[in-house]
Protein backbone atom coordinates (compact mmCIF):
# COMPACT_ATOMS: atom_id res chain seq x y z
CA UNK A 1 0.00 0.00 0.00
CA UNK A 2 1.01 3.40 -0.90
CA UNK A 3 0.91 4.53 3.06
CA UNK A 4 3.83 1.66 3.87
CA UNK A 5 6.06 3.56 1.52
CA UNK A 6 5.74 6.87 3.31
CA UNK A 7 5.93 5.30 6.42
CA UNK A 8 9.11 3.91 5.66
CA UNK A 9 10.49 6.97 4.52
CA UNK A 10 9.89 8.72 7.22
CA UNK A 11 11.39 6.19 9.75
CA UNK A 12 14.51 6.40 7.50
CA UNK A 13 14.32 10.29 7.41
CA UNK A 14 12.80 11.57 10.95
CA UNK A 15 15.78 12.57 13.77
CA UNK A 16 13.29 14.20 16.58
CA UNK A 17 12.83 11.27 19.47
CA UNK A 18 9.59 11.89 19.62
CA UNK A 19 7.99 11.65 16.46
CA UNK A 20 10.74 8.34 15.94
CA UNK A 21 8.61 6.75 18.71
CA UNK A 22 5.26 7.30 17.18
CA UNK A 23 6.18 6.19 13.94
CA UNK A 24 7.52 2.91 15.11
CA UNK A 25 4.31 2.77 16.95
CA UNK A 26 2.47 3.59 13.99
CA UNK A 27 4.23 0.88 12.30
CA UNK A 28 2.39 -1.78 14.55
CA UNK A 29 -1.07 -0.76 13.67
CA UNK A 30 -1.87 -0.55 10.37
CA UNK A 31 -4.95 1.32 11.04
CA UNK A 32 -3.38 4.38 13.08
CA UNK A 33 -0.54 4.28 10.06
CA UNK A 34 -3.02 5.00 7.07
CA UNK A 35 -4.64 7.52 8.71
CA UNK A 36 -1.35 9.11 9.41
CA UNK A 37 -0.28 8.49 5.70
CA UNK A 38 -3.50 8.23 3.31
CA UNK A 39 -2.85 11.88 1.93
CA UNK A 40 -1.42 15.11 2.78
CA UNK A 41 -2.73 17.55 5.02
CA UNK A 42 -4.65 19.68 1.95
CA UNK A 43 -3.93 24.15 1.90
CA UNK A 44 -6.95 26.01 0.95
CA UNK A 45 -8.08 29.33 1.58
CA UNK A 46 -8.29 28.97 5.27
CA UNK A 47 -5.06 27.58 5.46
CA UNK A 48 -4.82 24.14 7.09
CA UNK A 49 -5.46 22.49 10.62
CA UNK A 50 -4.29 19.28 11.73
CA UNK A 51 -3.74 16.69 14.31
CA UNK A 52 -0.20 17.00 16.10
CA UNK A 53 1.86 13.84 15.49
CA UNK A 54 3.68 12.23 12.82
CA UNK A 55 2.72 11.46 8.80
CA UNK A 56 1.77 13.42 5.99
CA UNK A 57 -2.00 13.76 7.67
CA UNK A 58 -0.68 15.89 10.36
CA UNK A 59 1.09 18.42 12.00
CA UNK A 60 5.09 18.22 12.62
CA UNK A 61 8.20 20.25 11.92
CA UNK A 62 8.22 17.58 8.20
CA UNK A 63 4.70 18.99 7.03
CA UNK A 64 5.15 22.71 8.70
CA UNK A 65 8.44 22.80 6.46
CA UNK A 66 6.91 21.42 3.39
CA UNK A 67 4.32 23.89 3.51
CA UNK A 68 6.31 26.68 4.26
CA UNK A 69 8.71 25.74 1.30
CA UNK A 70 5.90 25.96 -0.90
CA UNK A 71 4.70 29.21 -0.01
CA UNK A 72 8.53 30.87 0.21
CA UNK A 73 8.82 29.39 -3.55
CA UNK A 74 5.18 31.62 -4.08
CA UNK A 75 6.41 34.83 -2.25
CA UNK A 76 9.48 34.50 -4.64
CA UNK A 77 7.94 34.21 -7.70
CA UNK A 78 5.32 37.36 -7.06
CA UNK A 79 8.23 39.49 -6.38
CA UNK A 80 7.93 40.06 -2.60
CA UNK A 81 10.97 40.30 0.07
CA UNK A 82 9.50 40.05 3.35
CA UNK A 83 6.94 37.75 5.31
CA UNK A 84 5.31 37.82 9.25
CA UNK A 85 5.35 35.37 11.18
CA UNK A 86 3.12 34.80 14.48
CA UNK A 87 2.03 31.88 16.80
CA UNK A 88 -0.90 30.88 19.53
CA UNK A 89 -0.72 29.22 22.63
CA UNK A 90 -0.67 25.73 21.48
CA UNK A 91 1.48 23.05 22.17
CA UNK A 92 4.71 23.48 19.70
CA UNK A 93 3.23 26.83 17.85
CA UNK A 94 6.39 28.37 19.11
CA UNK A 95 8.52 25.58 17.45
CA UNK A 96 6.68 25.41 14.33
CA UNK A 97 7.23 29.38 14.21
CA UNK A 98 10.65 29.59 14.46
CA UNK A 99 10.84 26.45 11.69
CA UNK A 100 8.69 28.61 9.32
CA UNK A 101 10.60 31.30 10.34
CA UNK A 102 14.07 29.83 9.27
CA UNK A 103 12.87 28.49 6.28
CA UNK A 104 11.77 31.70 4.37
CA UNK A 105 14.87 33.68 6.01
CA UNK A 106 17.23 30.96 4.61
CA UNK A 107 15.41 30.92 1.22
CA UNK A 108 16.40 35.16 1.15
CA UNK A 109 13.13 36.06 2.47
CA UNK A 110 13.63 38.67 5.48
CA UNK A 111 11.30 37.59 8.32
CA UNK A 112 9.47 39.45 11.28
CA UNK A 113 8.41 37.34 13.84
CA UNK A 114 6.97 37.87 17.07
CA UNK A 115 9.50 37.64 20.24
CA UNK A 116 6.31 35.67 22.06
CA UNK A 117 2.84 34.64 21.23
CA UNK A 118 -0.21 37.24 20.35
CA UNK A 119 -3.29 37.18 18.43
CA UNK A 120 -4.16 36.56 14.62
CA UNK A 121 -5.38 39.99 14.31
CA UNK A 122 -1.88 41.48 15.49
CA UNK A 123 -0.47 39.08 12.43
CA UNK A 124 -2.87 41.24 10.03
CA UNK A 125 -1.92 44.15 11.16
CA UNK A 126 2.23 43.95 11.43
CA UNK A 127 1.98 42.19 8.06
CA UNK A 128 0.37 45.88 6.67
CA UNK A 129 2.78 47.31 9.04
CA UNK A 130 6.05 45.86 7.35
CA UNK A 131 4.35 45.76 3.83
CA UNK A 132 5.39 42.35 4.04
CA UNK A 133 4.46 40.02 1.19
CA UNK A 134 3.00 37.67 3.57
CA UNK A 135 1.95 36.77 6.84
CA UNK A 136 2.00 33.50 8.62
CA UNK A 137 -0.26 32.68 11.90
CA UNK A 138 0.45 29.07 13.69
CA UNK A 139 -3.03 28.81 14.93
CA UNK A 140 -5.79 25.96 15.21
CA UNK A 141 -8.23 28.63 16.31
CA UNK A 142 -10.38 27.24 19.20
CA UNK A 143 -9.99 23.18 17.64
CA UNK A 144 -9.39 21.19 20.78
CA UNK A 145 -5.57 20.69 21.92
CA UNK A 146 -4.77 17.70 19.86
CA UNK A 147 -4.65 20.31 16.96
CA UNK A 148 -2.57 22.73 15.22
CA UNK A 149 -2.86 24.81 12.45
CA UNK A 150 -1.06 26.71 9.46
CA UNK A 151 -2.83 29.95 8.24
CA UNK A 152 -0.96 32.53 5.45
CA UNK A 153 -2.10 35.72 4.70
CA UNK A 154 -1.54 38.25 1.82
CA UNK A 155 -0.03 41.53 1.46
CA UNK A 156 -2.97 43.67 2.35
CA UNK A 157 -3.42 41.64 5.62
CA UNK A 158 -6.49 39.64 4.84
CA UNK A 159 -6.38 35.06 4.72
CA UNK A 160 -5.30 34.25 0.80
CA UNK A 161 -7.53 34.64 -1.79
CA UNK A 162 -9.05 31.25 -3.30
CA UNK A 163 -6.93 31.74 -6.65
CA UNK A 164 -3.84 32.52 -3.96
CA UNK A 165 -4.21 29.28 -2.04
CA UNK A 166 -4.51 27.15 -5.57
CA UNK A 167 -1.26 28.75 -6.65
CA UNK A 168 0.17 28.17 -3.01
CA UNK A 169 -0.62 24.88 -3.03
CA UNK A 170 0.35 24.30 -6.33
CA UNK A 171 3.85 25.19 -5.40
CA UNK A 172 3.37 23.00 -1.95
CA UNK A 173 3.03 20.03 -4.28
CA UNK A 174 6.36 20.37 -5.94
CA UNK A 175 8.37 20.30 -2.46
CA UNK A 176 9.22 17.49 -0.35
CA UNK A 177 9.52 16.25 3.15
CA UNK A 178 13.35 15.78 3.07
CA UNK A 179 16.54 17.62 2.18
CA UNK A 180 19.11 19.17 3.35
CA UNK A 181 20.04 20.72 7.05
CA UNK A 182 18.84 24.70 7.41
CA UNK A 183 20.44 27.06 8.70
CA UNK A 184 20.06 26.89 12.33
CA UNK A 185 17.07 29.94 13.13
CA UNK A 186 19.17 31.53 15.99
CA UNK A 187 22.29 31.73 13.25
CA UNK A 188 19.92 33.50 10.95
CA UNK A 189 18.20 35.98 14.03
CA UNK A 190 22.10 36.72 14.18
CA UNK A 191 22.63 38.09 10.78
CA UNK A 192 19.71 40.12 10.81
CA UNK A 193 18.06 37.81 8.10
CA UNK A 194 15.37 36.88 11.10
CA UNK A 195 14.07 39.96 13.32
CA UNK A 196 11.70 40.57 15.90
CA UNK A 197 8.73 42.94 16.20
CA UNK A 198 9.47 45.69 18.71
CA UNK A 199 7.54 46.55 21.25
CA UNK A 200 6.58 49.74 19.82
CA UNK A 201 4.86 48.07 17.01
CA UNK A 202 2.32 46.12 19.42
CA UNK A 203 1.63 49.88 20.95
CA UNK A 204 0.85 51.22 17.27
CA UNK A 205 -1.50 48.00 17.35
CA UNK A 206 -2.85 48.58 21.15
CA UNK A 207 -3.28 52.80 19.27
CA UNK A 208 -5.09 51.56 16.31
CA UNK A 209 -7.69 49.40 18.42
CA UNK A 210 -8.67 52.00 20.90
CA UNK A 211 -9.31 54.56 17.89
CA UNK A 212 -11.96 52.34 17.11
CA UNK A 213 -13.97 53.12 20.50
CA UNK A 214 -17.01 55.31 20.32
CA UNK A 215 -17.37 56.85 23.51
CA UNK A 216 -14.16 55.96 25.23
CA UNK A 217 -16.24 55.33 27.98
CA UNK A 218 -16.44 52.29 29.91
CA UNK A 219 -16.85 53.37 33.15
CA UNK A 220 -18.69 51.88 35.90
CA UNK A 221 -18.58 48.64 34.67
CA UNK A 222 -17.08 45.36 36.08
CA UNK A 223 -16.03 42.23 33.71
CA UNK A 224 -14.53 38.73 34.31
CA UNK A 225 -12.29 37.81 31.77
CA UNK A 226 -11.00 34.66 30.57
CA UNK A 227 -8.16 34.30 27.69
CA UNK A 228 -8.94 30.48 27.87
CA UNK A 229 -5.14 30.39 27.86
CA UNK A 230 -4.36 31.83 24.44
CA UNK A 231 -3.14 34.82 23.22
CA UNK A 232 -5.29 37.77 24.42
CA UNK A 233 -4.19 37.62 28.20
CA UNK A 234 -2.39 40.53 28.14
CA UNK A 235 -3.82 42.99 25.24
CA UNK A 236 -7.95 42.35 26.29
CA UNK A 237 -6.97 43.53 30.21
CA UNK A 238 -4.91 46.50 28.96
CA UNK A 239 -7.23 47.57 25.92
CA UNK A 240 -10.11 47.50 28.69
CA UNK A 241 -8.29 49.54 31.39
CA UNK A 242 -8.22 52.56 28.31
CA UNK A 243 -11.66 52.92 27.91
CA UNK A 244 -12.55 52.79 32.20
CA UNK A 245 -13.54 49.80 32.27
CA UNK A 246 -14.17 50.06 36.33
CA UNK A 247 -12.67 46.05 37.07
CA UNK A 248 -11.21 43.53 34.98
CA UNK A 249 -10.81 40.43 36.67
CA UNK A 250 -8.63 38.04 34.69
CA UNK A 251 -9.90 34.01 35.24
CA UNK A 252 -6.90 32.77 37.40
CA UNK A 253 -6.61 29.18 36.11
CA UNK A 254 -7.17 30.34 32.12
CA UNK A 255 -4.95 33.45 32.80
CA UNK A 256 -1.40 32.19 31.54
CA UNK A 257 -0.82 30.59 27.94
CA UNK A 258 -0.90 27.02 28.05
CA UNK A 259 -2.00 24.69 24.64
CA UNK A 260 -2.84 21.54 27.03
CA UNK A 261 -5.74 23.55 27.91
CA UNK A 262 -6.73 21.67 31.10
CA UNK A 263 -9.74 23.80 32.22
CA UNK A 264 -11.37 23.55 28.85
CA UNK A 265 -10.41 20.69 26.55
CA UNK A 266 -12.15 22.31 23.70
CA UNK A 267 -11.41 26.37 24.24
CA UNK A 268 -14.51 27.03 21.64
CA UNK A 269 -15.73 30.39 23.20
CA UNK A 270 -19.09 29.48 21.38
CA UNK A 271 -19.19 26.55 23.66
CA UNK A 272 -21.27 26.95 27.29
CA UNK A 273 -18.63 24.64 29.07
CA UNK A 274 -15.52 26.69 27.96
CA UNK A 275 -17.38 29.34 30.14
CA UNK A 276 -18.26 27.24 33.10
CA UNK A 277 -15.22 28.40 35.04
CA UNK A 278 -15.38 31.95 34.37
CA UNK A 279 -19.74 32.18 34.57
CA UNK A 280 -18.26 30.69 38.47
CA UNK A 281 -16.02 33.61 39.24
CA UNK A 282 -18.46 36.16 37.21
CA UNK A 283 -21.19 35.09 39.68
CA UNK A 284 -18.78 35.39 42.85
CA UNK A 285 -17.64 38.71 42.11
CA UNK A 286 -21.15 39.84 41.10
CA UNK A 287 -19.13 40.89 37.52
CA UNK A 288 -21.80 42.64 35.05
CA UNK A 289 -19.99 40.84 31.77
CA UNK A 290 -18.15 37.86 31.24
CA UNK A 291 -15.54 38.03 28.21
CA UNK A 292 -14.35 35.04 26.59
CA UNK A 293 -11.83 34.85 23.67
CA UNK A 294 -10.34 32.09 21.97
CA UNK A 295 -6.68 30.73 21.86
CA UNK A 296 -6.08 33.22 18.94
CA UNK A 297 -8.19 36.00 19.97
CA UNK A 298 -9.92 36.59 17.05
CA UNK A 299 -12.99 35.44 18.66
CA UNK A 300 -15.33 36.67 21.71
CA UNK A 301 -18.33 35.08 23.65
CA UNK A 302 -19.89 36.79 26.16
CA UNK A 303 -22.52 36.21 29.17
CA UNK A 304 -24.45 38.80 30.45
CA UNK A 305 -26.02 39.68 34.09
CA UNK A 306 -29.20 39.90 33.83
CA UNK A 307 -32.66 39.14 37.01
CA UNK A 308 -29.51 37.96 39.36
CA UNK A 309 -28.10 35.06 36.72
CA UNK A 310 -26.12 34.86 33.65
CA UNK A 311 -27.06 34.53 29.65
CA UNK A 312 -24.96 33.80 27.09
CA UNK A 313 -25.75 35.80 23.77
CA UNK A 314 -24.91 34.00 20.85
CA UNK A 315 -22.52 35.57 18.14
CA UNK A 316 -25.66 36.35 16.20
CA UNK A 317 -27.01 38.32 19.04
CA UNK A 318 -23.84 40.26 20.01
CA UNK A 319 -22.81 41.17 16.41
CA UNK A 320 -26.57 42.40 15.83
CA UNK A 321 -26.08 44.40 19.22
CA UNK A 322 -22.97 46.09 18.40
CA UNK A 323 -24.17 47.25 14.69
CA UNK A 324 -27.00 48.66 16.62
CA UNK A 325 -24.58 50.35 18.76
CA UNK A 326 -22.21 51.80 16.18
CA UNK A 327 -24.32 52.95 13.51
CA UNK A 328 -26.81 55.14 16.59
CA UNK A 329 -23.54 56.35 17.97
CA UNK A 330 -20.73 56.62 15.52
CA UNK A 331 -21.37 59.43 13.55
CA UNK A 332 -20.64 57.20 10.10
CA UNK A 333 -21.46 58.40 6.87
CA UNK A 334 -22.61 56.98 4.41
CA UNK A 335 -22.34 53.37 6.87
CA UNK A 336 -21.21 50.12 4.81
CA UNK A 337 -22.27 46.98 6.97
CA UNK A 338 -20.56 43.51 6.20
CA UNK A 339 -21.50 40.00 6.79
CA UNK A 340 -21.56 36.80 5.81
CA UNK A 341 -24.12 34.85 4.26
CA UNK A 342 -24.77 32.59 7.11
CA UNK A 343 -25.44 35.38 9.59
CA UNK A 344 -28.30 36.70 10.81
CA UNK A 345 -30.37 38.44 8.61
CA UNK A 346 -31.81 40.36 11.63
CA UNK A 347 -28.49 42.19 11.24
CA UNK A 348 -29.71 43.64 7.91
CA UNK A 349 -32.76 44.67 9.05
CA UNK A 350 -31.00 46.58 11.93
CA UNK A 351 -28.28 48.17 9.59
CA UNK A 352 -30.98 49.22 6.86
CA UNK A 353 -33.24 50.43 9.43
CA UNK A 354 -29.74 52.85 10.28
CA UNK A 355 -29.22 53.81 7.16
CA UNK A 356 -27.12 51.49 6.40
CA UNK A 357 -25.69 49.44 3.38
CA UNK A 358 -25.57 45.90 3.92
CA UNK A 359 -23.44 43.71 1.47
CA UNK A 360 -23.21 39.78 2.19
CA UNK A 361 -20.29 37.75 1.51
CA UNK A 362 -19.51 33.95 1.99
CA UNK A 363 -18.19 32.14 4.60
CA UNK A 364 -15.13 33.29 5.84
CA UNK A 365 -13.75 36.80 7.59
CA UNK A 366 -11.14 36.86 4.75
CA UNK A 367 -14.41 38.19 2.13
CA UNK A 368 -15.27 40.65 4.60
CA UNK A 369 -11.49 41.76 4.49
CA UNK A 370 -11.62 41.96 0.64
CA UNK A 371 -14.22 43.95 0.76
CA UNK A 372 -12.90 46.41 3.30
CA UNK A 373 -9.93 46.88 0.82
CA UNK A 374 -12.16 47.37 -2.07
CA UNK A 375 -13.59 50.54 0.34
CA UNK A 376 -9.97 51.36 0.82
CA UNK A 377 -9.22 51.49 -2.49
CA UNK A 378 -11.91 53.92 -3.70
CA UNK A 379 -11.23 56.30 -1.02
CA UNK A 380 -13.80 55.14 1.43
CA UNK A 381 -12.67 53.18 3.95
CA UNK A 382 -13.96 55.37 6.84
CA UNK A 383 -17.46 54.16 4.95
CA UNK A 384 -16.65 50.59 6.75
CA UNK A 385 -18.15 50.64 9.90
CA UNK A 386 -18.59 46.98 11.23
CA UNK A 387 -18.43 43.86 9.76
CA UNK A 388 -19.23 40.53 11.87
CA UNK A 389 -20.24 36.63 11.34
CA UNK A 390 -22.21 34.45 13.18
CA UNK A 391 -19.30 32.27 14.83
CA UNK A 392 -18.19 35.58 17.01
CA UNK A 393 -15.97 37.26 14.56
CA UNK A 394 -15.98 41.03 14.55
CA UNK A 395 -14.46 43.98 13.15
CA UNK A 396 -14.78 48.04 13.32
CA UNK A 397 -12.04 50.07 11.65
CA UNK A 398 -9.92 49.37 8.73
CA UNK A 399 -6.22 49.14 10.64
CA UNK A 400 -6.39 45.06 9.93
CA UNK A 401 -8.20 42.63 7.69
CA UNK A 402 -9.64 40.30 10.11
CA UNK A 403 -11.89 39.35 12.61
CA UNK A 404 -10.58 41.14 16.09
CA UNK A 405 -11.68 40.39 19.34
CA UNK A 406 -9.13 42.57 20.84
CA UNK A 407 -11.23 45.81 19.60
CA UNK A 408 -14.47 43.42 19.68
CA UNK A 409 -13.86 43.31 23.79
CA UNK A 410 -13.41 47.13 23.87
CA UNK A 411 -16.73 47.95 22.49
CA UNK A 412 -18.55 45.38 24.14
CA UNK A 413 -18.05 46.69 27.32
CA UNK A 414 -18.40 50.16 26.08
CA UNK A 415 -21.79 49.15 24.68
CA UNK A 416 -22.82 47.28 28.31
CA UNK A 417 -22.02 50.21 30.20
CA UNK A 418 -24.01 52.43 27.57
CA UNK A 419 -26.40 50.48 28.34
CA UNK A 420 -26.34 50.13 32.55
CA UNK A 421 -26.22 53.80 32.22
CA UNK A 422 -29.96 54.03 30.90
CA UNK A 423 -31.20 51.09 33.37
CA UNK A 424 -30.74 48.63 30.63
CA UNK A 425 -28.92 44.84 30.25
CA UNK A 426 -27.41 43.67 26.81
CA UNK A 427 -30.49 40.82 27.10
CA UNK A 428 -32.92 43.31 27.54
CA UNK A 429 -31.30 45.27 24.57
CA UNK A 430 -31.81 41.98 22.58
CA UNK A 431 -34.77 41.58 23.36
CA UNK A 432 -36.19 44.22 22.30
CA UNK A 433 -34.48 44.08 18.82
CA UNK A 434 -36.75 40.51 18.69
CA UNK A 435 -40.07 42.63 19.73
CA UNK A 436 -39.43 45.18 17.02
CA UNK A 437 -38.12 43.02 13.55
CA UNK A 438 -39.08 39.23 14.62
CA UNK A 439 -37.66 36.37 16.48
CA UNK A 440 -34.86 35.05 14.38
CA UNK A 441 -33.49 32.15 16.26
CA UNK A 442 -30.73 30.15 14.72
CA UNK A 443 -29.14 26.62 14.91
CA UNK A 444 -25.78 25.29 13.63
CA UNK A 445 -25.31 21.51 12.77
CA UNK A 446 -22.53 19.17 12.32
CA UNK A 447 -22.08 15.60 10.17
CA UNK A 448 -18.51 14.47 10.47
CA UNK A 449 -17.34 12.76 7.30
CA UNK A 450 -14.00 11.87 8.36
CA UNK A 451 -11.19 9.77 6.86
CA UNK A 452 -10.68 9.45 2.85
CA UNK A 453 -13.96 7.45 3.29
CA UNK A 454 -15.67 10.04 4.92
CA UNK A 455 -14.89 12.63 2.79
CA UNK A 456 -15.46 10.57 -0.59
CA UNK A 457 -19.08 10.11 0.96
CA UNK A 458 -19.39 13.88 1.49
CA UNK A 459 -18.70 14.74 -2.08
CA UNK A 460 -21.10 12.28 -3.49
CA UNK A 461 -24.20 13.19 -0.86
CA UNK A 462 -23.53 16.78 -2.28
CA UNK A 463 -23.18 15.95 -5.72
CA UNK A 464 -26.25 13.55 -5.54
CA UNK A 465 -28.36 16.70 -3.88
CA UNK A 466 -27.47 19.08 -6.68
CA UNK A 467 -28.73 16.57 -9.21
CA UNK A 468 -32.14 16.35 -7.51
CA UNK A 469 -33.03 19.60 -5.90
CA UNK A 470 -35.79 19.00 -3.50
CA UNK A 471 -38.76 21.05 -3.91
CA UNK A 472 -39.59 20.77 0.28
CA UNK A 473 -36.96 20.90 3.25
CA UNK A 474 -39.00 20.44 6.54
CA UNK A 475 -42.17 19.92 5.15
CA UNK A 476 -41.86 23.80 4.37
CA UNK A 477 -42.00 24.76 0.45
CA UNK A 478 -38.52 25.39 -0.60
CA UNK A 479 -39.43 29.30 -2.47
CA UNK A 480 -35.87 29.82 -3.93
CA UNK A 481 -32.29 27.47 -4.23
CA UNK A 482 -29.09 29.02 -4.38
CA UNK A 483 -26.33 27.56 -5.44
CA UNK A 484 -23.28 29.13 -4.78
CA UNK A 485 -21.11 27.29 -7.47
CA UNK A 486 -23.13 27.79 -10.56
CA UNK A 487 -25.13 31.47 -9.69
CA UNK A 488 -24.74 34.49 -11.26
CA UNK A 489 -27.45 37.06 -9.40
CA UNK A 490 -24.74 37.79 -6.53
CA UNK A 491 -21.00 39.40 -7.04
CA UNK A 492 -19.16 36.25 -5.27
CA UNK A 493 -17.07 33.35 -5.88
CA UNK A 494 -17.70 30.31 -6.73
CA UNK A 495 -18.36 28.41 -3.82
CA UNK A 496 -19.54 24.84 -2.55
CA UNK A 497 -22.65 25.87 -0.63
CA UNK A 498 -26.27 25.46 -1.06
CA UNK A 499 -29.06 27.69 0.44
CA UNK A 500 -32.38 26.97 0.69
CA UNK A 501 -35.03 30.16 1.24
CA UNK A 502 -38.31 28.51 2.54
CA UNK A 503 -41.56 29.92 1.57
CA UNK A 504 -42.10 30.78 5.54
CA UNK A 505 -38.47 33.36 5.77
CA UNK A 506 -36.83 30.51 7.20
CA UNK A 507 -33.89 29.18 5.75
CA UNK A 508 -31.21 26.44 5.30
CA UNK A 509 -27.64 26.74 4.57
CA UNK A 510 -25.24 24.08 4.11
CA UNK A 511 -21.61 24.10 3.06
CA UNK A 512 -18.40 21.54 3.73
CA UNK A 513 -16.33 23.06 6.44
CA UNK A 514 -13.32 24.52 5.18
CA UNK A 515 -10.79 23.32 8.22
CA UNK A 516 -12.94 20.03 9.54
CA UNK A 517 -14.10 16.67 7.86
CA UNK A 518 -17.72 17.81 8.08
CA UNK A 519 -20.70 19.09 6.39
CA UNK A 520 -22.35 22.37 8.06
CA UNK A 521 -25.77 22.94 8.02
CA UNK A 522 -26.37 26.54 8.92
CA UNK A 523 -30.34 26.80 10.53
CA UNK A 524 -32.52 30.40 10.84
CA UNK A 525 -36.34 30.24 11.56
CA UNK A 526 -38.02 33.99 12.27
CA UNK A 527 -41.56 32.91 13.42
CA UNK A 528 -42.80 32.64 17.01
CA UNK A 529 -40.69 30.57 19.56
CA UNK A 530 -43.21 26.98 19.18
CA UNK A 531 -42.62 27.41 15.48
CA UNK A 532 -39.12 27.90 15.10
CA UNK A 533 -38.55 24.96 17.65
CA UNK A 534 -40.87 22.63 15.56
CA UNK A 535 -38.79 24.05 12.40
CA UNK A 536 -35.70 23.10 13.74
CA UNK A 537 -36.85 19.85 15.07
CA UNK A 538 -38.13 18.90 11.57
CA UNK A 539 -35.02 20.18 10.16
CA UNK A 540 -32.84 17.61 11.96
CA UNK A 541 -34.89 15.09 11.30
CA UNK A 542 -34.47 15.77 7.26
CA UNK A 543 -30.85 16.32 7.24
CA UNK A 544 -30.65 13.18 9.25
CA UNK A 545 -32.07 11.33 6.09
CA UNK A 546 -30.08 13.50 4.05
CA UNK A 547 -26.85 12.60 5.78
CA UNK A 548 -26.97 9.08 7.28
Amino acid sequence: MEYTKRLDEWRQNVKEEDLQRELEALAADGTAAADAFFKELEFGTGGLRGILGAGTNRLNIYTVGRITRGLGAYIKSMGGASACVCYDSRIKSDVFAKTAAAILAQGGIKVYLTRELAPTPFLSFITRHYGAAAGVMITASHNPARYNGYKVYGSDGCQVTDGAARIISDFIAEEGYFGAEPTTFDILLSENKIEYVPDSVESLYLDAVHGQCVTNDASGLSAVYTPLNGTGWRLVPEILKRVGVQTVFSVPEQALPDGNFLTCPSPNPEKKEALALGLRYAAERGADILLATDPDADRVGIAVRHNGGYVLLSGNETGVLLCDYILKNAGIQRPVVIKTIVTTDLGRKVAEERGAEVIDVLTGFKYIGEKIGKLERCGQADRFAFGFEESYGYLKGAYVRDKDAVVACMLICEMAAHHKKQGKTLKEEVDGLYARFGLYEHRLLGFEFGGAKGNARMRRLLSALRGDLPERFARIQIAKTVDYLTQEEFDLPKSDVLQFDLANGNKAVIRPSGTEPQLKVYLTACQTAEKNAAFFAAAERTLQRMFR
